[in-house]
């Protein structure tokens, strides 16, 4: 590795003659020789069970969608001072509104329209390195600017509201106490807190505790210090957050109407690590809801990643209007690659099942939809009628295809413009924006 550049010296450069030695080596030579490139016609193609995409649901009328951005600006100087800007948003749009938008080249002002009404965003920041807050350390900083976050006034507290919901599984209708988790301070594993409380005292060293700390952050974080994934994962939590607080209000208020939504969200249905906590809680909703006769219809779509170009690989030889739920085995030996050993894919932070779709020649995607949770065991090998909504899902889908993006949904386009950070001009914008306020 060459030496990174100071303040008084310049960085070490590569050789740029140093791959004459990597192209002469004999054993080089001998190994690319052995290679072939078999294309895609010559790659052994999965034994994908294809099925027909279910019909005879109608077309849910309401939809939501949410999305989320994350800029972490550096100092360019040492000690590299960093912040993260973290901006979610909620979309919300019915299919009147949706059918006036042209989708191959939609107006900007028939886009500003639909969303001027409709579209929440929550922003926020955290201190992640060499940022001082007064009397506070990084450590306690950041759990802090978690906390006042997600009670953000800009929207009226919901998402902890909904953090509360969930936690202490108030759609139930009884009363239970958080679960222990870790305290912050002292480290003691019999931390809770009791019912509906935002804070309160550790019951081991008496230290104030807060709702968000059950989550985990601060598992991840050191004193003056927090790597960026306490970034992306408070990202994902917002997300998660706003997206049930569209099923929360309509379940306190009408419940009837959640008959008639669509939730959707950018990327899959899933929380890992410590803050996969969340979890258990949303499979035991949505199956309670479920049993009680309200079928809460959500997805997740995922743009990048291994199940993405797993289905590049199997999708060219599908049948159109055809959907396939890979199993535990068939996700572990051809999209994972990894040996027997292990838990069930999914198992502790999944709270969808993977779906791949193909609808037409030009529209296939990576889907993650809920599925039936029977006695409250995880679903290995879900197949097609497990999936929750799934009739009334996949009639909707065709009403929000959208040709800007290969297999482009468009509430979740619209959710992407509204919370979008991107790298220029926005990353540049909010640095000068922590410089001027000293950070």
């Amino acid at each position: 590795m060459p030496y990174e550049a100071g303040q008084r010296l310049p960085a070490e450069r590569a050789s740029r003659l140093g791959h004459l030695d990597v192209l002469k080596s004999p054993l080089v030579a001998k190994l690319c020789e052995s290679f072939e490139d078999p294309g895609m016609s010559g790659l052994r193609q999965p034994l994908a069970d294809w099925e027909r995409i279910p019909s005879g649901g109608a077309p849910l009328r309401k939809v939501f969608a949410v999305d989320g951005s994350l800029q972490v600006i550096a100092n360019e100087i040492p000690p590299h001072k960093t912040l993260a800007f973290i901006k979610t948003a909620l979309l919300r749009v019915d299919q009147v509104a949706l059918q006036s938008i042209d989708r191959h080249m939609p107006h900007p002002y028939a886009l500003r329209d639909l969303m001027a009404d409709s579209a929440l965003y929550h922003a926020t920041v955290l201190p992640m390195r060499h940022v001082r807050v007064p009397g506070m350390t990084v450590y306690d900083a950041i759990r802090r600017a978690i906390f006042e976050s997600v009670k953000d006034a800009s929207l009226e507290g919901e998402p902890m509201e909904t953090l509360k919901w969930l936690t202490y599984e108030k759609w139930g209708g009884q009363q239970r106490n958080l679960p222990p988790f870790e305290c912050p301070h002292c480290g003691s594993g019999n931390a809770t807190l009791l019912y509906d409380s935002e804070s309160g005292p550790c019951p081991d060293c008496g230290k104030e505790l807060l709702l968000t700390d059950m989550l985990g952050f601060h598992l991840e974080m050191a004193e003056e210090a927090a790597p960026d994934v306490v970034a992306s994962a408070y990202m994902l939590i917002h997300e998660t957050l706003l997206l049930f607080t569209g099923v929360r209000y309509f379940w306190e208020h009408k419940r009837e109407v959640l008959a008639d939504c669509l939730f959707l969200k950018d990327g899959p249905l899933a929380i890992r690590a410590q803050y996969s906590k969340l979890v258990a809680p949303i499979r035991r909703f949505l199956e309670a809801a479920r049993t009680s006769g309200i079928e809460v219809c959500m997805a997740g779509q995922e743009k990048s990643g291994t199940f993405v170009d797993h289905l590049a690989l199997i999708g060219p030889t599908a049948p159109e209007g055809a959907l396939f739920v890979p199993g535990h085995d068939y996700i572990r030996e051809e999209i994972q690659h990894r040996p027997v050993r292990g838990a069930p894919y999914g198992k502790d932070t999944n709270y969808g099942a993977k779906v791949f779709v193909k609808l037409s020649e030009r529209h296939q995607m990576v889907l993650s939809i809920p599925t039936r949770i029977p006695s409250g065991a995880y679903l290995k090998d879900p197949c097609v009628s497990d999936l929750i909504g799934a009739p009334q899902i996949f009639a909707t889908l065709p009403t929000l295809l959208s040709s800007q993006y290969e297999g482009g949904l468009f509430p979740i386009e619209l959710a992407h413009n509204v919370a979008s950070l991107s790298t220029y001009p926005s990353a540049r914008v909010l640095a000068m924006f922590a410089e001027a306020h000293g950070a």
